[in-house]
C-alpha cells in the first residue's frame, strides 16, 4: 500500500491575529450591512461641501420612471431591477430602496436602528484594531510576516505573482507558511489604509466631531466627498473580503479555518518535479 504523505505543522497565526481576525469579521459584516441601510436613507453620493435632491451626485441607486431599478454612476445607467432599487421584501411586496432587505441591518426600513448598530460596531473596530496593532508591533507581526522585502516588491516578481494566482498557482510546501507578495500588499492596505480611511470620514460626516476638528472636512473636501470616499472605501473593504473568501476555498477551507482558529497551519504538499 502506498504510505501517506507526512503531514508538517507550522506555527502561522498568533493569538492576537487570530482574535482580531474573528472580531473584525463580525464588525466588518455588521457594519457594512447597517452602511447599507444608513445609504438607504438617500442613496446618492455628491462631491463638494454640499449635496441635495437637486444637487447633481455622481452615483445614485433608485428606480426608474419605467418601473425598473437602475445603478447611475455619472452618465452610465445600469439596469439592476430585482436587485438594486426596485426588488420584492420578504411579503412579495415591491420596494424601491436602494439595497434590498436581504443585505441591510436591520431587515426593515430604519435608519435610527441602522445608525445605533453602526456607531456600536465602530467602536469594537477602533478599539480592537488599536489592540490588535500594538500586539502585532510587541510581537513583531508586521515587521516579520506583512512587511513586503525588496524582493518582493521587484516588478517581475509582483508580475510572476499575479500570473501564478490568475492561473489559481497557489504556494505549497514551506512556500504556504508565508504570505505571498500580493497577500502582503493587500493586508497593508486594508490595515493601513481602507480602515483608517473609513474611520476618518465616519468621524467627517459627524456634527460635533466637525465642530471640534474642522480641519478634517478642509482635508476631504467637505462632507459629501468624505462621505463618498467612505462608501468607496466600503466597497473596497467588500471586493477584499469577497477576494479573500474564495482564496480560502480555493486553497482549502478546512485547512485554513483551522489554521485561524488554533494558529496551527498544516502545509500542504508540494508539487512534485518535473522530470
Amino acid at each position: 500500500m502506498a504510505r501517506q504523505p507526512a503531514r508538517h505543522w507550522v506555527y502561522r497565526h498568533t493569538v492576537s491575529t487570530r482574535l482580531w481576525h474573528w472580531l473584525n469579521a463580525l464588525t466588518i459584516f455588521i457594519m457594512l450591512m447597517s452602511g447599507l441601510m444608513i445609504f438607504n436613507a438617500h442613496p446618492h453620493l455628491y462631491w463638494g461641501k454640499y449635496g441635495a435632491n437637486f444637487d447633481p451626485s455622481w452615483l445614485g441607486i433608485g428606480p426608474t420612471p419605467q418601473g425598473g431599478g437602475e445603478l447611475r454612476v455619472y452618465q452610465a445607467h445600469i439596469p439592476t431591477t430585482g436587485v438594486l432599487g426596485h426588488w420584492k421584501d420578504q411579503h412579495g411586496h415591491v420596494q424601491t430602496r436602494a439595497f434590498p432587505y436581504w443585505a441591510t441591518i436591520p431587515a426593515h426600513y430604519s435608519l435610527a436602528g441602522a445608525r445605533r448598530w453602526h456607531f456600536l460596531f465602530a467602536w469594537v473596530l477602533v478599539l480592537g484594531g488599536t489592540f490588535y496593532v500594538i500586539a502585532s508591533l510587541i510581537n513583531r507581526h508586521f515587521q516579520r510576516d506583512l512587511a513586503p522585502s525588496r524582493d518582493d516588491l521587484r516588478p517581475r516578481h509582483l508580475w510572476q505573482d499575479i500570473k501564478d494566482h490568475a492561473r489559481l498557482r497557489l504556494p505549497r510546501g514551506k512556500a504556504a507558511a508565508r504570505y505571498n507578495p500580493l497577500q502582503k500588499l493587500a493586508y497593508i492596505g486594508v490595515i493601513f489604509f481602507l480602515i483608517p480611511m473609513m474611520i476618518l470620514t465616519g468621524l467627517a460626516m459627524g456634527p460635533a466631531f466637525d465642530a471640534t476638528f474642522p480641519q478634517l472636512l478642509v482635508v476631504f473636501g467637505g462632507r459629501q466627498s468624505a462621505r463618498s470616499i467612505h462608501f468607496l472605501c466600503a466597497m473596497g473593504l467588500l471586493a477584499f473580503v469577497l477576494v479573500h473568501l474564495a482564496m480560502v476555498v480555493l486553497a482549502g477551507p478546512i485547512r485554513e479555518i483551522r489554521s485561524m482558529i488554533t494558529g496551527w497551519f498544516n502545509l500542504p504538499p508540494s508539487r512534485p518535479r518535473r522530470g
